[in-house]
C-alpha cells in the first residue's frame, strides 16, 4: 500500500496543473489475496470468453438457430465479451504486477467502452423481452413481425444508443479538473471512482449521469415489465399444459439474465458513494463486470434445449468426422 502511495506522489511531482497518469489501487489493501484473486478472475474470464464465443459460434453455424431470439442472444454474448474485456485484463494486470498506472486517456477510454456496452446490454435485454412477447403472444406472426431487417435495426440501435449515452457522460467527465489526487480507489475507471478523484465541481456531470442512467433504467424496465405482463396474460389463457411449459421455458432463461443484470445495477445505485463503501462498490462492480458476463452463457446453455441439442450434435459430428 505504501509503494502505491509513493508512486502516486512521484507522478504528481512537477505536474500539479493537470494529471496525465492515474493510479488504480485495486485490491492493494489485501496483499495476501492478490494471487488467489488473480487465479479466480483468470478462471472466470476464461470461462466467459469460451462460453460466450461458444454461444456465438453455435448460433452462427446452426441453421436451426437462425431465429430472432438467437440472433439477439448472439449479440448479447458479444456484448458480454466486450464488457468483460474492458475491465478484466487490467484487473488481472494490477493483481500480479506492481505497475498500477493507467493513462488519463486510457482511463477515459475504459470508462467510455465499459459504459457503452453496459447500456447496450441493458437495451438488448429489453429488445429480447419484446421479441419473447411477440413469440409467445403471436407465434404465427413472429417471423413477419420480427423480420431480419427489423432485428438488424434493433441491434444497431442498441449499440448506437449505448455509444451516444456513454459519449455524453464521458464528455461531462472530460470537463472536470484532475489536478489534485491521481489515485483511483478502484480496479478500473468506474464512474464514482473517477468523480472522487476530481478536484472540481462535478454536479453537472453527476446530473447528466443521473438523467441518462434513470432514462435507460426506466425505459428498459418499462419495456420488460410490459412485455412480460402480456406474456403472463397469454400464458394464463393457454388451455394446454404443454403450451404453458413451452412458453415458460422460452422465457425462463431471459428472466434469469434480466434478474441478475438489473439486480446488480439497482444494487450499485443504492450503494452510497463514500470511502467506507469502496470495498462494497468494488465487490459489486466485480460481480457486474466479471461474474455476470460469465453467467449468461451458462444460463442460456443449461436451460435452453435447442442450444444443448445443437452443441451435442456439433460435438458428435466432430467426433465422427475423423472416422468417416
Amino acid at each position: 500500500m505504501n509503494s502505491v502511495k509513493e508512486e502516486a506522489m512521484v507522478l504528481n511531482e512537477g505536474n500539479q496543473s493537470s494529471v496525465t497518469m492515474l493510479i488504480l489501487l485495486g485490491f492493494s489493501g489485501y496483499p495476501c489475496l492478490q494471487a488467489p484473486l488473480f487465479l479466480v478472475f483468470l478462471a472466470i474470464y476464461t470461462v466467459t470468453l469460451v462460453g460466450n464465443l461458444g454461444i456465438v459460434v453455435v448460433i452462427r453455424t446452426s441453421p436451426k438457430l437462425h431465429t430472432p431470439m438467437y440472433f439477439f442472444l448472439s449479440h448479447l454474448s458479444f456484448s458480454d465479451i466486450c464488457s468483460s474485456s474492458v475491465f478484466t485484463p487490467k484487473l488481472l494486470g494490477i493483481l500480479v504486477v506492481e505497475d498500477r498506472v493507467i493513462s488519463f486517456k486510457g482511463c477515459m477510454a475504459q470508462f467510455f467502452f465499459g459504459c457503452a456496452f453496459v447500456i447496450a446490454e441493458m437495451s438488448m435485454l429489453a429488445v429480447m423481452a419484446y421479441d419473447r412477447c411477440v413469440a409467445v403472444c403471436n407465434p404465427l406472426l413472429c417471423t413477419a413481425a420480427m423480420s431480419p431487417k427489423l432485428c438488424s435495426l434493433l441491434v444497431a440501435g442498441t449499440y448506437t444508443w449505448g455509444g451516444m449515452c456513454s459519449w455524453t457522460i464521458t464528455c461531462s467527465l472530460l470537463e472536470l479538473s484532475f489536478s489534485g489526487s491521481n489515485v483511483i480507489h478502484h480496479f478500473g475507471c468506474e464512474y464514482s471512482a473517477i468523480i472522487s478523484a476530481s478536484c472540481s465541481d462535478s454536479h453537472f456531470s453527476q446530473l447528466m449521469c443521473f438523467l441518462i442512467s434513470t432514462l435507460n433504467e426506466v425505459c428498459s424496465l418499462l419495456i420488460i415489465l410490459t412485455s412480460y405482463a402480456f406474456i403472463v396474460v397469454t400464458i394464463i389463457k393457454m388451455p394446454s399444459a404443454a403450451g404453458l411449459r413451452k412458453a415458460f421455458s422460452t422465457c425462463a432463461s431471459h428472466l434469469t439474465a434480466i434478474t441478475i443484470f438489473q439486480g446488480t445495477v439497482l444494487f450499485l445505485y443504492c450503494v452510497p458513494n463514500s470511502k467506507s463503501s469502496w470495498l462494497l462498490i468494488k465487490v459489486a462492480t466485480v460481480f457486474f463486470t466479471v461474474m455476470s458476463p460469465m453467467l449468461n452463457p451458462l444460463i442460456y446453455s443449461l436451460r435452453n434445449k435447442d442450444v444443448k441439442e445443437t452443441v451435442r450434435s456439433l460435438i458428435t459430428m466432430k467426433l465422427l468426422s475423423p472416422a468417416i
